[in-house]
């Protein structure tokens, strides 16, 4: 039986705030943090926006490329490490907007991987025959203390895929898959804390370059491939750099990443991050091509998925709203709207 992709959905909040507005309130030198990160800006909510408003949005959007309905979704897993309540799910929520009431459904927390767990398990549901559908989302509202490194590049985004197993349906199938998991604490946060705390320096080397690479080489091993056979790969994408770094270390052509490298302009989308490049390779990949994607959520771990584009997206992109449309609008905060969008002055 044939597992994949059978549509998927974006949706990234139409607000900015440049590297440039962050660090004039802060006296740091834009250029060097731009260059540093390799950022330019990145996307921020709306005051009434959050994980689970982005997440209805993208299982919306993936719905109409699909041509399914909601009842016909089997399972719904929501992958976010901002979800906007700590005991009540946005899995739930996520249901009852799409008229998703038969499925089962849950939240799940692994860092920036979490959205790639998710669409693991729709693999796993669909492929033992218990649903037909399943919803595999990555979401999130990224948190970043005023000050920290983590402000100039926490966006919000959500990408939303459709896992299923009919041949006729699968606009990408997934060959294959590969995990690789260590217990490493490069970056965390306690219940409670509203911030997360990272290890610097420690967030590279040991846990975001170890866990990609190894998850990246396991995949190729187990699918006996090198990377001249694939036409695209997206890696996780903390920021503009590591992507490129990784592919060097890999030996990837940087041309490969390109198309799927978004965060530059939209930010890290922490569960959505992966999943965000992913789409966007998907809105202009040709039937026949290849596409490897590793994610990597803190803590510490890796997914790597294989995936070949099949000929039914030509005729279901017509349907899709593309990456590019939401990048394209936006709208720029000053920096003390930002605060209020983020809800960083407390008080009021």
């Amino acid at each position: 039986m044939k597992i994949g992709i059978v549509g998927y959905g974006v949706y990234v909040p139409k607000y900015r705030i440049t590297v440039e507005e962050i660090a004039k309130v802060w006296g740091e030198e834009a250029h060097r943090i731009r260059d540093g990160l390799v950022i330019h800006e990145k996307a921020v909510p709306n005051k009434d926006e959050d994980t689970a408003t982005f997440s209805v949005e993208a299982a919306r959007n993936a719905l109409r490329m699909a041509g399914i309905q909601g009842k016909e979704i089997g399972a719904v897993f929501v992958g976010s490490e901002s979800h906007p309540y700590a005991v009540k799910p946005t899995a739930s929520m996520v249901c009852s907007a799409i008229g998703a009431k038969e499925s089962t459904a849950s939240d799940m927390e692994f860092a920036c991987k979490a959205g790639t767990v998710a669409i693991q398990c729709c693999m796993g549901l669909v492929k033992g025959g218990y649903i037909k559908y399943g919803f595999g989302i990555g979401a999130d509202s990224a948190q970043g203390r005023p000050g920290d490194a983590l402000e100039y590049t926490a966006g919000a985004g959500a990408a939303a895929f459709l896992i299923g197993g009919n041949k006729q349906e699968i606009i990408a199938e997934i060959e294959g898959t590969y995990s690789y998991t260590t217990d490493t604490p490069d970056f965390w946060r306690r219940e409670h804390q509203e911030f997360p705390s990272h290890g610097g320096r420690f967030t590279g080397e040991p846990a975001y370059f170890k866990h990609v690479i190894a998850a990246t080489k396991g995949l190729l091993a187990k699918m006996n491939r090198t990377v001249e056979d694939y036409d695209y790969f997206v890696f996780h994408q903390p920021n503009g750099k590591f992507p490129k770094l990784a592919a060097g270390m890999l030996k990837v052509d940087e041309a490969k990443i390109r198309d799927g490298l978004v965060t530059p302009c939209i930010g890290n989308t922490y569960s959505a991050a992966s999943l965000i490049g992913l789409a966007a390779v998907l809105d202009k990949a040709k039937p026949g091509e290849k596409i490897l994607v590793t994610s990597f959520g803190s803590g510490a771990g890796s997914d790597s998925f294989s995936i070949v584009v099949k000929e039914p997206i030509l005729e279901k992109r017509k349907n899709a709203i593309p990456l590019k449309k939401y990048i394209e609008n936006k709208e720029y905060l000053g920096y003390g709207q930002y605060t209020v969008h983020k809800n960083l002055l407390k008080g009021l």
